[in-house]
């Protein structure tokens, strides 16, 4: 079971998949946090990520994918709301319950993680290229 570099920047760049994923779900939770719908079914929900680490039998390594793109949090807020080409013979619209702050939180901690990856491929990269230096 050898780690060499190629196995390192296929675990980082896996992780780097993983956050970007996370990033889009977090960016289109941001641009339908202010929207509404007629009927609470039509009402857009907060999408999240979920993550699965694998071992990797050949490495020894651990690597992460997103296995599938979840709804989660709040259920569609019931807002009274006559004026609303939207709303429904009772003057309702539902708007979507997206928590700007926490989805402004979760992009900032996505953006680090992947910035993080790609200085664990900068690092790998450096190292392989003085070893390679030795030799000359």
């Amino acid at each position: 079971m050898g780690i060499g570099p190629s196995n390192i920047f296929q675990v980082a760049g896996r992780a780097m998949s993983a956050q970007l994923v996370r990033m889009n779900t977090t960016a289109s939770n941001l641009a339908n946090a202010d929207t509404v719908s007629t009927t609470e079914a039509g009402a857009y929900r907060t999408i999240k990520p979920v993550f699965q680490t694998h071992m990797d039998k050949a490495t020894g390594l651990s690597t992460v994918d997103v296995s599938e793109v979840v709804t989660a949090g709040e259920p569609p807020v019931k807002r009274y709301d006559p004026g609303n080409p939207l709303a429904d013979k009772d003057g309702n619209v539902y708007a979507s319950s997206v928590q700007e702050t926490r989805e402004l939180v979760d992009m900032m901690d996505a953006a680090r993680s992947y910035q993080n990856n790609v200085e664990v491929m900068q690092t790998a990269k450096s190292l392989i290229l003085d070893t390679l230096k030795l030799g000359q």
